[in-house]
């Protein structure tokens, strides 16, 4: 979610031009070469606070928690009773789960210095974690107040989000999207953005309240075809409702890519009056319905789920779908969660102008 190497800018002070090398080279991915970059100038720089921040950043984001919290000690050993080194190890063992040990570091960094505008937002951040949102909220206005930049705005998002305030979160990730200093940060705002008003098509439901299948289309724009209540839909079903769907949607595709050996997919074609095939077309005009029964068993389903987006033509079907998959364009029902066919549930996903579908060339 957050990083702490938001709060660096390129200001062309010798800070910033003597930590442009690992900057340039975490910009460029190469995680291996920033890390070395990093190593060296607190090896000969250990004083450069800065630079313990943003190595700490890049352990935070590989999810290295445990060498990050060493970290912390070291710069514990380089700068003694210091706010930077409580305010590490607090963000460290919030990371590692131990909330109540890093709320007390991050009470002891602001004891140090209560005027260190990371300390409030990793403060504000951990309360967050442990759903303390009035806590986190205050925090974070503290945090902004002191230091003004995107990456607390993009977390007060996110807190206002869990608290079911959409209006409100989406304003703070417009604000975290017009302060992004690089085109990586202004699209991650972008994204909450949209999946902040798809959040928003069930005002009075917090996200953690909301049916899996809701939930499922808030996260990720995809159509669900069944919800959480009510007997289970049948594969049959389900492709049944797709069809219907199809129909009024007036979805019209140039032939069915059955990825999989599932007999019933012959009379989805026949349905729709659509040639059968078992692999994607060359063609770039083509309109493709990919579909799988069950993609957990597919190894390459990743790749096959994503080349209608990347064509921005036809749709991806998945009649059962794991939590942890690729999400597909629509899908039937999530493993685990089955539930009847919801038919208002999958027109309104459908049309929705924030939804996976909405740009996407479908006759």
């Amino acid at each position: 979610m957050y990083s702490t190497d938001q709060f660096r800018v390129f200001s062309g002070a010798p800070v910033d031009r003597l930590l442009s090398r690992p900057r340039r080279l975490l910009q460029e991915g190469r995680i291996e070469e920033a890390e070395a970059a990093y190593q060296s100038i607190l090896a000969t720089h250990p004083d450069l606070k800065q630079a313990w921040v943003e190595y700490f950043a890049l352990l935070r984001h590989a999810q290295r928690h445990e060498e990050a919290l060493a970290l912390s000690e070291r710069a514990e050993r380089q700068f003694g009773d210091d706010a930077l080194p409580a305010a590490l190890r607090g963000a460290a063992l919030v990371e590692l789960g131990r909330f109540r040990e890093g709320l007390t570091a991050l009470d002891h960094a602001a004891s140090c210095d209560p005027d260190l505008g990371l300390v409030w937002h990793e403060a504000g951040y951990a309360a967050f974690r442990i759903g303390e949102l009035s806590r986190a909220l205050m925090a974070l206005d503290r945090a902004f107040a002191l230091e003004p930049h995107g990456g607390t705005l993009q977390l007060r998002g996110h807190v206002l989000r869990q608290a079911g305030r959409y209006l409100a979160a989406e304003v703070a990730f417009e604000g975290a999207a017009q302060a992004a200093e690089f085109p990586a940060q202004r699209q991650a705002a972008e994204r909450e953005i949209r999946r902040t008003r798809r959040y928003a098509a069930f005002p009075g439901f917090r996200p953690e309240t909301l049916a899996p299948s809701r939930r499922w289309f808030a996260e990720t724009g995809a159509v669900p075809l069944s919800g959480s209540t009510g007997a289970p839909a049948s594969d049959n079903e389900l492709v049944e409702e797709f069809a219907r769907l199809a129909s009024e949607e007036q979805w019209s595709f140039t032939l069915l890519v059955a990825v999989d050996g599932w007999e019933h997919w012959g009379a989805l074609a026949t349905r729709l009056d659509v040639p059968l095939a078992h692999r994607l077309p060359a063609d770039d005009a083509a309109i493709p319905l990919v579909a799988a029964r069950s993609p957990a068993i597919l190894p390459d389903w990743a790749d096959l789920v994503d080349a209608p987006a990347a064509r921005g033509r036809g749709l991806s079907l998945a009649l059962e779908l794991p939590v942890e998959a690729a999400p597909a364009d629509v899908l039937g029902r999530l493993a685990g969660t089955p539930g009847s066919i919801d038919p208002a549930l999958a027109l309104e996903a459908a049309q929705h102008p924030e939804g996976r579908l909405h740009h996407r060339i479908l006759r």
